[in-house]
């Protein structure tokens, strides 16, 4: 791995020199209104592996030529107040595998973002520590992390060798920012959607209203952290229109895969809780799609489907053109999972997708749903109420992605659904006013001005490039 941060010092500098200018076709004909190239139907697969809880400075705020933690000479030069222990928290090399992180509702991203002064992540991590703690004082993670929380610690290489091997061959998105302000739902309802809301009346749209923390919660939520309860065993009901409805639509092939497990993240948002178990066939904060309305009327539940079965699909070569993965929390990079574990199961996806037929026609897009508390130091920009949320890693993986390249373009989650939809739908976007299915949503996110575009991350007119296989568990320096 040494020999590859050498290559990338050298080679990453030059491959990000020219990226204020897009990858453009210029010949009459050969792109889209937007300027995407008509080449990106070279891409029949499009496949989402959503990750968990990671900042972009906690993965690659290290990485050569990324917009990362400032330093001056190898030392960080910013820090973070750390009330309880009256002093400044600078950024650091946490080498453990496993972390603890912080809080992630909307009001710890207000509060860790602090008007652009990104300095809340210490405070909110020890009062959220804090208040776990007073209920469950023997957890082994009380020990030392209501004391000195590890959110101000980073990865690189050593630790998580296998995404800096993609960042280096594929492309790294420094400015990918999650779509809501808050929690794992919310964000997740983005996703499939560009909408968080909840509705009043079941089976109406109209009824439904820009929700950044509060979308209506899977049954069994109890009332903490600010998420409403949910003890009656009854669904909420997400009658707003998601992509599948426009997929459905125009004969479009999807499957959603759920890892069979427990779910890799808490139901109310909280540092830590009781496992929750987890399959394709119980609906819940990652797999909202069965309490949408346009699945249940169209009949296409059964493409909420479980894991195994995307293997299948890659076996067969019946892949379709687009999925998501989810994963189940001993493999999601959810603290307190071991970040060895996430990373080998990621690998072993990739590596899945690299053998079988369908990588030489296959986009492969590799982000972390949410910044779980932890340290990022860049202000995210703001396009409505209810976004944009502080900055995640993200990757593109494909045989037509550009070599080395760092993308700084502002980007969000609702950049995969502009991508499909360029892709697959004509440029049919969830349009209340040209979808045919009309909701009170107050933007079409993917036509944000500010919303950069992922064709600019392909090159359409290289051969294609071979697959990277890589060992599921490199050595952990």
């Amino acid at each position: 791995m040494l020999g590859s941060v050498a290559v990338a010092l050298l080679g990453l500098l030059s491959a990000s020199a020219g990226l204020a200018t897009p990858h453009r076709h210029t010949a009459a004909g050969t792109t889209l209104p937007d300027g995407t190239p008509r080449a990106i139907h070279k891409i029949r697969h499009v496949v989402i592996i959503m990750q968990e809880n990671r900042s972009f400075d906690s993965f690659f705020g290290t990485y050569p030529g990324a917009d990362g933690i400032p330093m001056k000479d190898g030392v960080p030069t910013v820090c973070v107040p750390d009330p309880l222990h009256h002093r400044c928290d600078r950024p650091y090399h946490n080498r453990s595998p496993r972390n603890g992180g912080g809080p992630h509702g909307h009001s710890d991203a207000v509060a860790d973002v602090d008007g652009g002064k990104m300095d809340g992540f210490v405070r909110q991590a020890e009062h959220g520590w804090a208040a776990f703690c007073k209920l469950q004082p023997r957890n082994p993670l009380c020990s030392s992390l209501r004391r000195v929380p590890d959110v101000m610690g980073y990865h690189d290489w050593h630790e998580i060798p296998n995404y800096w091997d993609y960042a280096q061959h594929f492309v790294l998105q420094d400015h990918m920012f999650e779509s809501d302000a808050s929690w794992s739902l919310p964000v997740h309802l983005y996703l499939v959607s560009g909408w968080s809301a909840h509705c009043t009346r079941r089976g109406d749209p109209m009824s439904c209203h820009s929700a950044v923390q509060n979308p209506g919660s899977p049954p069994g939520t109890p009332p903490d952290n600010g998420t409403p309860a949910n003890t009656t065993g009854k669904p909420p009901d997400y009658a707003w229109t998601d992509l599948t409805y426009l997929l459905h639509k125009y004969h479009v092939s999807w499957r959603y895969y759920v890892g069979r497990g427990t779910q890799p993240d808490c139901a109310d948002n909280a540092v830590y809780c009781a496992p929750v178990p987890q399959n394709s066939q119980t609906p819940g904060t990652w797999n909202p799609l069965p309490y949408f309305d346009t699945v249940r009327q169209d009949h296409q539940l059964g493409d909420v489907a479980p894991l195994h079965d995307f293997f299948k699909s890659l076996a067969r070569g019946s892949l379709p053109a687009v999925s998501w993965i989810v994963p189940a929390d001993k493999v999601s990079d959810h603290p307190p999972s071991l970040i060895t574990n996430g990373q080998a199961y990621v690998t072993g996806l990739i590596n899945s997708i690299m053998r079988s037929r369908a990588w030489s026609s296959t986009a492969i897009f590799l982000a972390w749903d949410d910044w779980g508390g932890f340290y990022d130091h860049v202000k995210p920009p703001t396009v409505d109420s209810q976004g944009y949320g502080p900055r995640v890693p993200a990757l593109v993986i494909s045989p037509y992605a550009k070599q080395g390249y760092i993308d700084h373009q502002t980007l969000s989650f609702d950049a995969y659904l502009k991508f499909i939809e360029d892709d697959f739908l004509g440029g049919r976007r969830l349009d209340p006013k040209t979808d045919g299915r009309p909701d009170p949503r107050p933007d079409v996110r993917e036509n944000a001005p500010i919303l950069g575009n992922l064709a600019n991350d392909f090159d359409f007119s290289q051969a294609p490039r071979p697959p990277l296989l890589l060992r599921l568990h490199p050595p952990f320096s």
